[in-house]
């Protein structure tokens, strides 16, 4: 079964590559949207998906997925991403909470959480990605016109590059309280370009923060191809994921934030999905089975 035409070839927006993933996840939310129980409502989510031909055809309903949540990617797949899209809301909402006024999205791909979160008056939302992600995004979001719940403003970079003085430039000050947000990022990077983001985040955390984000700790991803997960976004919607993802041995950057003066903490979305009382459980030949999300704090220098 093909749930979509084959990915355009697209370096730098979203309709192949990396930033076909931005819309995979798009269609989680919207499908987690219209759920009796949802964990996260995303009504911008579907606009995303229904404007991207390379998708025309994905579910963006609970309604359209036959098999429900025994479907390996539009159920639990699917499910995955509305946790941890519930999981990212409230670690931003009580950091903005407690003092943080300048949120950094990294990659931040479709999120929409400057739409649709209950914010301060006075935050900031940085969101950083390349130059057709973001252009893509304000397409959609322009028509018709969505209104920020928040001051927004948009950086547009390759992670990979320094983009320290693009930061700066919009107005983001170091010596502030920050909030940093790297959702489904770190595993598409390679190692020396996570290292250098996490010593920069540090490095523009002067003011003290809290920073979110996702890692795998498998020691060979290729164990898991035959996945069900896998699998089915290779097969039915043209996402060779594990192709994606950067191979090879990764940075411990939860190490290398404590040496840094971080404290951290990392749980498996399990935890959470006991806590919610849905979401993945494990289960055999597990793609989710190395997956971590990591919470890390910082006090002010």
């Amino acid at each position: 079964m093909t749930d979509t035409a084959p990915p355009l070839p697209d370096r730098d927006g979203v309709h192949g590559g990396v930033g076909l993933t931005a819309l995979l996840v798009a269609a989680a939310r919207a499908i987690e949207t219209h759920r009796p129980d949802s964990l996260a409502r995303d009504v911008h989510a579907e606009h995303f998906v229904r404007a991207a031909p390379a998708c025309a055809r994905w579910p963006v309903h609970p309604d359209q997925v036959p098999d429900g949540d025994a479907d390996p990617l539009w159920g639990r797949f699917a499910r995955y991403f509305g946790l941890r899209t519930r999981v990212l809301d409230d670690f931003v909402l009580r950091s903005v909470r407690t003092g943080g006024r300048q949120v950094v999205l990294l990659g931040a791909g479709l999120d929409t959480r400057a739409f649709r979160l209950d914010w301060p008056s006075d935050c900031v939302v940085y969101e950083l990605d390349r130059p057709g992600v973001l252009d893509f995004k304000h397409r959609v979001l322009a028509d018709p016109p969505a209104a920020p719940a928040v001051k927004r403003v948009p950086v547009p970079v390759d992670l990979r590059d320094d983009w320290t003085a693009a930061l700066t430039a919009a107005g983001f000050d170091p010596a502030a309280r920050s909030v940093w947000l790297a959702e489904g990022l770190l595993f598409y990077l390679p190692s020396h370009a996570e290292t250098c983001l996490m010593e920069t985040v540090d490095r523009l955390t002067a003011g003290g923060g809290a920073l979110a984000y996702e890692a795998k700790v498998e020691e060979d991803l290729r164990a898991y191809r035959d996945s069900s997960i896998y699998t089915a976004a290779r097969e039915r919607i043209g996402i060779d994921l594990l192709d994606l993802f950067e191979e090879g041995p990764r940075p411990d950057s939860t190490v290398d934030l404590t040496a840094r003066g971080w404290s951290t903490t990392v749980h498996t979305p399990f935890d959470f999905t006991r806590r919610h009382g849905r979401g993945p459980l494990p289960e055999p030949n597990d793609a989710l089975e190395g997956n971590r999300w990591v919470f890390a704090h910082k006090t002010r220098m």
